[in-house]
This record gives structure tokens, sequence and C-alpha cells, in this order.
């Protein structure tokens, strides 16, 4: 059981879907939260050959219900009636088929943080709609901003819709709404859409548009590689390194750590757009002369904002984050470790993910003091599920 962490004592249930959901719930988890993953009875415990695990499912407990039985909607509401928070990330009305609507569930748990994770949302015309996290960046703009002007958008892997304004803004939610219970002893409804956090995470570009600072034309901006101290250049050995050097000293530092005699002149002309292509260019050469290393090696601990462009295997070993412990070693998979840090209740050891199922009557007792508290299912449908 989670001893250590923020979230020590706060339980969640966590509805087997994937996406966003299960990444929330890693998170709660990282952070000392209990949280129990319920999953349908043909739900894989392993992926790919062997004993291989699916990481993402770490530190939660997993048990196996067939809510289609009388025995399995029992224990699924049981475990509803007594969590502090329940993620929902299936479309709208599935919950409620279960049995664990949000006013059913509220009803008999008037202290539950009834958590639901969709890419449109509880309402709109495309609330039913299926969607991906590609979908969502193309609707809310995002999606055309990254790319060059003429060229085809290229999706950041699910990174800004799943999980940045997905779960990380379900995160924001679930801690706001229990930080409220504390005052009002009440739980509520998130309704976190992706579309909405997309929409958030992209307040800077949309107040730079409204000042006449940001074009819709893709690769024309400061920070979507238009300008060229921001951008990410070739190496001699066909390696890159990414430049960073908005700030006037940073670029000034870049400029000169490349040994341009001109280096000051070029310097008071970065933010004139007139010389760009001809900045760019010239940048493009220099990069171009020596290997992604000498660079690396060249501006190590300078802060002229140059750094390699690592693969993930390089990113393991690179220097910061073996000392910071950022990547870590479970089950021997190299992933990230629970993020953020804190200075009095750190997370717990990270757990790997479970390599049978748990039994439901174990939670229910964590959960009530007594396994007799609840319904389970039946020993017959758990042993079906191993």
């Amino acid at each position: 059981m989670p001893g250590e962490g923020p979230l020590a004592g706060i339980r969640v249930v966590e509805l087997g879907a994937i996406g966003p959901g299960p990444h929330a719930a890693m998170l709660l988890a990282d952070l000392g939260a209990d949280v129990v993953r319920v999953e349908r009875p043909d739900a894989a415990l392993r992926v790919g050959r062997g004993d291989q695990r699916d990481q993402m499912l770490r530190g939660r407990r997993r048990i196996a219900l067939d809510v289609k039985t009388d025995a399995g909607r029992q224990s699924l509401v049981a475990l509803v009636d007594r969590a502090d928070v329940l993620i929902d990330g299936f479309r709208p009305g599935a919950a409620e088929r279960m049995g664990i609507g949000a006013a059913e569930s509220l009803e008999r748990n008037p202290r539950l943080v009834y958590g639901r994770i969709t890419g449109w949302g509880q309402d709109g015309p495309l609330s039913a709609t299926a969607g991906h996290d590609i979908n969502y960046l193309a609707l809310t703009g995002a999606l055309a901003a990254f790319g060059r002007d003429g060229a085809r958008p290229t999706a950041p892997l699910n990174l800004v819709a799943d999980f940045g304004g997905g779960s990380l803004y379900f995160a924001v939610g679930v801690l706001s709404a229990l930080v409220e219970r504390a005052r009002s002893g009440r739980g509520q409804v998130i309704d976190a859409a992706m579309v909405d956090g997309v929409a958030s995470l992209l307040q800077l570009i949309w107040a730079l548009r409204g000042t006449g600072q940001w074009s819709d034309q893709a690769g024309a901006n400061l920070l979507d590689g238009g300008a060229p101290f921001y951008d990410t250049y070739a190496c001699a050995d066909g390696g890159f390194v990414a430049v960073g050097a908005l700030e006037p000293e940073f670029f000034r530092r870049l400029v000169h750590g490349l040994g341009w005699d001109d280096a000051d002149a070029v310097a008071a002309e970065q933010y004139d757009p007139r010389g760009w292509s001809a900045l760019r260019a010239r940048l493009a050469a220099a990069f171009a002369e020596r290997t992604r290393d000498e660079w690396a090696r060249e501006f190590d601990g300078t802060d002229a904002c140059v750094t390699p462009v690592l693969s993930f295997a390089e990113a393991a070993r690179h220097p910061h984050l073996t000392a910071r412990d950022t990547l870590i070693e479970v089950d021997e998979v190299v992933q990230a470790a629970p993020a953020p840090r804190f200075s009095r209740t750190p997370p717990p050891a990270v757990r790997p993910p479970r390599a049978e199922w748990d039994r439901v009557d174990d939670v229910l007792a964590d959960w009530t003091g007594t396994a007799a508290a609840a319904p389970s299912a039946p020993e017959t449908e758990r042993q079906e599920t191993r």
C-alpha cells in the first residue's frame, strides 16, 4: 500500500480506458495516491512477449470485473462509493451504463471527485464522436502551427492533446477539486476536454496573435522555427543541434561562440526579420562544419542555448538527466521518474505494473476495514481472468 507522497491516503478508481486516463492515473499514483484500475476480464496483464508489462500502468493495483454481471456491477459501485476520485476516460454515457454515472455516484458518495476526461468534452456537436490526439490538435489550430509553410503539418507525438491538454489538465482539475472539497466537504464533476486543454496551452499564441505578433503562416514566427535563432541545424555528421537563443545576451554568446569576427554587429540586428534569411543560411553553414558532439562540447555550460538533439537512448545517458535521476529503470525498462519533486513528502518508490490480478475483496478490505462490507465478484469469475 502506498504510504508516502503528497497524495497518500487518497483513493482513486480508474476505469480501464486508454490514452490520457492511464497517464493521469499514473501521475496520481506516482504522487502516492492509492489507485485501483478496473479492467474487463479479457484485459491483458502483459504486452509484447514474455513477461513484458505496460509501464504506463505502474504504481497501482489492477482488478478484473465483468460489469455485465450483477456481482461485477456491485463490486464496482462499492469501490466508487468509497473512493475520493473516479477517473472516467470513456465516451459520454458509458459510465452511466455501468451503473456509476456522475449523478448517482455523487448521490451515494457526496465527497467524490468525479473526473471525466474526453477529447471533445461532455457536450457540443462532437461530444459523441471518436477522435485522437491529432484530431484535437487539428480543430484547435495547434496542428497547423507544427511545420513549415507549404509543408504538411507534423504531429508532435501525442504529447500536446493526450497528455498536455488531457491528463495534465485533468490532474490539475482533480487536485483543485480536492482542495475545494477540504473547505466545502463536497465533491463535484470535472469535465476535462482535450480541446479545452489544448486551447489553454495555446493562450500565449492567441495573445501574440491578438497583438499582431503572430502570423497564421506556419514557420514564420518567433517560436515555430521562423526565427533563425530558434531552430534546429544539421551538423557535419548528420546529427542536429537545437538553438534557442531568443534573448539578445544569449544570441550574442551564440555568435561569439561560433567565432564570427562581426559577432557584435550580427547580434545588434537579431530581431530585424529582413536579415533572417541570410542569418539562417550563415548559421546552417557554420553548424555544418563540425559534428553534433563537437558543438555540444563547444557550448556546454554556456548561456548560448545550444544543445544536441538526442535520441531516447542518448537521453538516458546524458549527465544532467542521470545526475537528477530524471530517467529511472524499473523492470529493466527505462522510464520517467515521478515529477515534480517534493521537499517534505517525496513520492514513494516506483512500483512496477502488477504481474497478476489483485483480488477485489482485498481492495475492499483495505478501503472498508472489512472484506464483508460489500459484495465482490465470485471466485470463478476471478479465476477466468487470470
